[in-house]
């Protein structure tokens, strides 16, 4: 039976839907000839739970799956164009070939949403063998086969049945949910298909899925706890429990299915207009505000991280360094824990980031021909520390007198997260001066005009855009320093600050009204919006200004903060892809452009091999002039309205005719 389970999950997703895949567990090496009575996995509490928690392994891990950012297809980074390996993912994306999603072989081809290493659903912290593919109809199945046998489970309290309930619910819905975010409206399977009857299900369309999707979230958030170990069944794995399914991932999810269902894309793929469906946007709004008003009266164990010093606190939602292999996600300041992740799943390999160091600031600092760098468009959603954009002008490389933007001094006074994901010219990038090499790359040599520094001038490893993404890597992450110490990188699937992002954006959405509230939450789209910026300190310990008064005159105008804050907030967390896409924006000018900068430095330095340094500035970057600036166009994505949905594998929308590929493909 283990063998059957290995071998029939590559015969595709008709196999897989119609009991291909069997409800029996990897672990359950069963010898051959046994007769097993399958009512014992289902009779108790201990071993349906066993059942269950195979679900957890069906998650992919988005971020960790290629050991770098592949998973961000925005218009955030560009792709090393002179590297050898044209097989990532990411540059797949950028050309337009969205059938490399399917082709894991191909290079580095694949990504998260496929295997390369073929599937497994059990516990083998294996990253690569994890897809959201076939990981999410196994899953399905799997839900569906526990639903049906929940009448079994008769050594259980109602609270472990409503526990096993919710879970299978929260589990069916989540992993429809994110097949139809990249593939469009699905068939919504409820239950476990006969193997020996033809799979006739149609595609609904996107809405009507999301309908279906929000009625086992609702099941989940009725019957799961908000915190597992402050009930009897939780307690057995006491302080073990931070990533089990629990109410609070199930409404938030229930508001982000409906704020997705109400996006322009979706509502125009289910047959309504090129615009927002408000009334999807006012269920979204309901749902975000129950999670946000028991988040604001302590009701639940969630809460923004705070900033710390110059943000070392924050930081660590998304990457932790020396804490003993500590999952990102949260952290303790001044005694108190903070859990700002809301969804995560497993952190397959565990530390062995802090071994790969695949996650690159710069080829340069490791000796890699390949990597990825920020785009200068991207960069410039960063706005100023007064709270504005510097996009009030048409192009980053002029003044901008509203902001104070300066392209003189372009990195300077800018919003502190700036500092936080990026490195910009004359930044200090290795400590070590052990060695001439060490010395060379000291600091951040990016300027391209009448001289090339040597961050730039090595074509292969260097910058392709003037700036290099430091948010994984920072300082004294490089073969030099090799200050990796249980060095971890985990992006949640969804943390608290998209929460309010998203409450923002379907209030405004929903209401046409920035300053109207869900029925669940007191607060407005413009407070939701300012308790993320407010949590950001300025130097001096100052908060973050939020939304200009400038911007709160019209809907339109303020949803283009939310946007921006959005870029800014969650950048390079995989959200950028899919919010572009949900838009309708992903084929319009700008944001189907990558672009880089060029500039002259304004002290060069002495001698680019065995560099002097001589800076305005070494401590402070940021006060060094520069002259010249000019952003120019990198790559310009070559995309059509079928770029809006990835393709099915041809071998499953030819499964049946009701089963159809999406348009274009």
């Amino acid at each position: 039976m283990k063998k059957h389970n290995k071998i029939i999950l590559y015969f595709g997703l008709f196999l897989i839907l119609t009991g291909g895949a069997t409800s029996c567990s990897d672990y359950l090496d069963i010898k051959s000839g046994a007769t097993v009575d399958t009512n014992q996995f289902y009779s108790n509490f201990t071993s349906f739970q066993g059942f269950t928690e195979e679900l957890y392994n069906c998650i992919p891990s988005f971020c960790n799956r290629d050991d770098n950012n592949f998973f961000n297809n925005g218009e955030e980074e560009m792709w090393q164009q002179n590297a050898t390996n044209q097989g990532a993912w990411v540059w797949q994306v950028d050309i337009g070939n969205y059938r490399a999603w399917m082709n894991p072989g191909f290079g580095n081809g694949g990504s998260f949403l496929d295997t390369r290493d073929g599937f497994s659903f059990s516990t083998d912290n294996n990253k690569s063998t994890k897809s959201l593919w076939r990981g999410a109809w196994y899953g399905i199945r799997k839900a569906n086969i526990g639903l049906a046998n929940l009448d079994k489970l008769v050594d259980a309290t109602d609270e472990e049945k409503n526990l096993i309930a919710g879970q299978l619910y929260f589990f069916r819905a989540w992993f429809h949910m994110h097949l139809i975010t990249y593939w469009g409206g699905m068939p919504y399977i409820d239950e476990v298909l006969p193997s020996d009857k033809p799979l006739r299900l149609p595609r609904l369309t996107y809405q009507q899925t999301a309908d279906k999707i929000a009625e086992d979230f609702k099941k989940a958030y009725e019957l799961l706890p908000g915190n597992w170990d402050l009930i009897p069944a939780g307690q057995r794995t006491q302080n073990k429990n931070e990533l089990r399914i629990n109410k609070w991932m199930a409404i938030a999810y229930l508001g982000k299915n409906y704020l997705y269902a109400g996006s322009p894309l979706m509502n125009k793929a289910s047959g309504g207009g090129e615009e927002y469906n408000a009334e999807y946007c006012k269920k979204a709004a309901e749902a975000f505000g129950t999670l946000l008003n028991a988040v604001d009266s302590g009701a639940c164990q969630y809460k923004l991280i705070p900033w710390g010093t110059n943000g070392t606190s924050y930081e660590q939602v998304y990457r932790t360094n020396g804490q003993s292999g500590r999952m990102p996600g949260s952290a303790t300041v001044n005694g108190v824990t903070y859990l700002e992740a809301i969804f995560r799943g497993p952190n397959y390999g565990g530390t062995g980031q802090s071994t790969d160091k695949e996650y690159l600031c710069a080829g340069v600092l490791q000796d890699r021909s390949w990597s990825q760098y920020p785009t200068a468009n991207y960069v410039n959603y960063f706005g100023m520390n007064n709270g504005m954009p510097i996009n009030s002008v048409s192009k980053a490389d002029v003044d901008d007198p509203v902001s104070g933007y300066d392209t003189h001094f372009p990195w300077k006074n800018r919003d502190p997260r700036f500092y936080l994901n990026f490195g910009f010219d004359t930044r200090k990038m290795v400590n070590s001066t052990a060695t001439a090499d060490a010395k060379k790359y000291t600091y951040a040599n990016l300027y391209d005009g009448i001289q090339v520094g040597n961050y730039r001038s090595d074509r292969n490893k260097g910058s392709n855009t003037g700036y290099l993404l430091m948010k994984f890597n920072p300082l004294g992450f490089n073969k030099f320093d090799n200050a990796y110490n249980n060095h971890q990188i985990h992006v949640a699937w969804m943390r608290l600050s998209d929460v309010y992002l998203m409450y923002a954006e379907a209030i405004a959405m929903g209401y046409n009204n920035i300053h109207a509230t869900a029925t669940t939450y007191t607060k407005d789209a413009v407070a939701s919006i300012n308790i993320v910026r407010n949590r950001v300190l300025l130097p001096n310990g100052n908060p973050l200004p939020g939304v200009h008064a400038s911007y709160l005159t019209s809907t339109d105008k303020f949803m283009s903060e939310v946007r921006r804050e959005r870029a800014v907030e969650l950048a390079y967390e995989g959200h950028r892809f899919n919010d572009l896409r949900r838009w309708l924006l992903l084929t319009k000018y700008p944001y189907n452009i990558k672009t880089g900068i060029k500039f002259d430095r304004d002290i060069p330095e002495t001698n680019d091999v065995t560099p002097t340094n001589v800076f305005l500035d070494k401590v402070n970057p940021e006060n060094n002039k520069i002259n010249n600036l000019k952003e120019y166009v990198v790559l310009e994505r070559q995309f059509s309205d079928k770029h809006y949905w990835l393709p099915l594998k041809n071998v499953d929308a030819t499964i049946y005719l009701e089963f159809s590929q999406n348009p274009g493909w």
